[in-house]
């Protein structure tokens, strides 16, 4: 799957969010992701299953190295026994149960054997321990007319026991004595030949692990890189739709889940471009709009705002209802021509025609003449600390300062109070009233346009538009403005931040 762009337009990179950057910082590199997880279970399933087959491996041949083992020493023990015992004098004495012993053990490499007639034991090594021969095979010894055997575990190392009556093999003896001899015969041979043998080929099937666990790493990583390869360039191109690139697409590439994920993606990054494509012409054909009427407004409004004051001006001369009527001509025609100089005002920063005419500025000064040329210096407390100096817009900043000011005191309650300061290169201007402050839902969209907050505002007279006018001239010289958490006895306070040295913009 290989990415594909056509017709894409420049747009300026996305931040790279903090927590995104937090774990590229920390992340262990070919162990994370999806590679990391494929190849850790590839690894683990390969061990799981070479060591299940060593288990298997070890059971199965351990079993059949002991059944053999175990056969072929019955054998011997039944053949020895049989040939001895026709040489056996019954009854026997504890001499001669000793040589026959001895004779027995002889014949099977080296393992103890013990014989029994009734009060007699003889043994083929007399400081053997005789304990491994058990009471069950005693019992099974005397009850049973064959050979009898036994796997115990003695010194931690694996032993036959053996046990058979003497005699009943024997037809000579039968001759002779027409009945069981009576005699008893056992012998304990060592296993640890064969687990010895067993424990090598356990250990050789382990010394293999190694290679093929390293070998399922491989093809892990093989595997890995094939399935991610096309997974990764669906994450670049999904990072690049993300900051506009909208025509950005992917190829599709076989049938299987990840080809029909390529198919998915372009078939929504398709229908992202059309919508988007759509909604930015109609948002420029309503921003179009917006400023066409206001411009078209401007010119009947001028004369009109003419009109209505030369009216307002001759009130006092006309019939109560006639100068009642001129009057409220005059303060809708003010109302209108202010809505329609708003408008004009935010089409321009939405068609991005605006500029900054940057100044070294006073800042005491500037928001002293603010209030003075609205009429609010015996209304607001300022706090206008001499000696802040700022390069920026000072008509933008009386607007930004105006809006805030006027929004005080149309909705809050006195005293009404301006504050300005200066540290890190930063200008802030806070105002704050007394009233009582923003609800949660309007504090969410105290900025939105066209706005009014009518459940926490008992008047109403402004477009909505000014708090979002004075956000729009904060972010042109590269600051903002913030509405602080509620507090108790304080109404709503806003603050202007933005830096001290202001370059100028288009």
């Amino acid at each position: 799957m290989r990415t594909t762009a056509t017709g894409s337009t420049a747009q300026p990179a996305a931040k790279t969010a903090p927590g995104a950057a937090a774990r590229g910082r920390f992340r262990l590199p070919g162990l994370d992701g999806l590679r990391g997880r494929l190849i850790i279970t590839v690894v683990v399933v390969a061990l799981i299953s070479a060591v299940t087959a060593t288990a298997l491996a070890y059971r199965e041949s351990r079993d059949a190295v002991l059944k053999r083992a175990q056969s072929a020493a019955v054998d011997d023990f039944h053949n020895r026994v049989g040939q001895l015992a026709t040489e056996l004098d019954v009854p026997p004495d504890l001499r001669s149960l000793t040589r026959f012993a001895t004779e027995v053990s002889s014949g099977l490499h080296g393992s103890l054997v013990l014989a029994r007639y009734r009060e007699y034991t003889a043994s083929s090594d007399a400081s053997a321990d005789r304990t491994r021969i058990t009471p069950e095979l005693r019992a099974a010894v005397r009850a049973h007319a064959r050979v009898s055997q036994q796997r115990v575990e003695y010194g931690g190392k694996p032993w036959l026991v053996l046990g058979a009556p003497v005699g009943l093999d024997s037809p000579a003896s039968h001759a002779r004595s027409g009945a069981p001899s009576g005699v008893e015969v056992f012998a304990v041979v060592s296993l640890a030949e064969e687990e010895r043998d067993t424990a090598e080929l356990v250990r050789s099937v382990q010394r293999g692990l190694v290679p093929v666990v390293l070998l399922a790493a491989l093809l892990a990583l093989l595997a890995a890189r094939t399935v991610l390869r096309p997974v990764r360039r669906l994450a670049r191109a999904t990072r690049r739709l993300a900051t506009g690139e909208l025509s950005i697409r992917v190829e599709e590439k076989g049938r299987d889940e990840l080809a029909e994920l390529a198919h998915t993606f372009n078939e929504t990054a398709g229908a992202l471009e059309h919508t988007v494509g759509e909604l930015r012409e109609q948002e420029a054909l309503a921003r179009r709009f917006v400023a066409d009427v206001s411009h078209e407004l401007r010119t009947p409004l001028a004369a009109m705002t003419m009109v209505s004051s030369v009216l307002e001006e001759d009130a006092d001369h006309l019939t109560p209802d006639t100068a009642h009527a001129a009057r409220t001509v005059s303060a809708e025609t003010a109302k209108l021509a202010r809505l329609v100089d708003d408008l004009i005002e935010i089409s321009r920063f939405d068609a991005r025609a605006v500029a900054l005419t940057v100044h070294e500025v006073d800042l005491a000064e500037a928001v002293r003449a603010t209030l003075a040329a609205r009429g609010w210096a015996d209304r607001v407390e300022a706090d206008l600390p001499p000696g802040i100096r700022a390069r920026l817009d000072r008509r933008r900043l009386d607007v930004i300062v105006a809006n805030l000011v006027g929004n005080a005191l149309r909705h809050g309650a006195p005293p009404v109070a301006v504050t300005v300061r200066a540290a890190d290169d930063r200008l802030t201007v806070s105002v704050a009233d007394h009233g009582p402050g923003l609800a949660p839902e309007a504090a969410r969209h105290v900025f939105d346009r066209f706005y009014k907050a009518d459940s926490a505002r008992s008047r109403s007279e402004g477009s909505g538009l000014g708090m979002a006018i004075a956000l729009e001239n904060a972010r042109l010289h590269g600051g903002t403005i913030e509405l602080a958490p509620p507090e108790p006895g304080v109404g709503a306070v806003f603050t202007l931040r933005i830096p001290l040295r202001t370059e100028s913009a288009s």
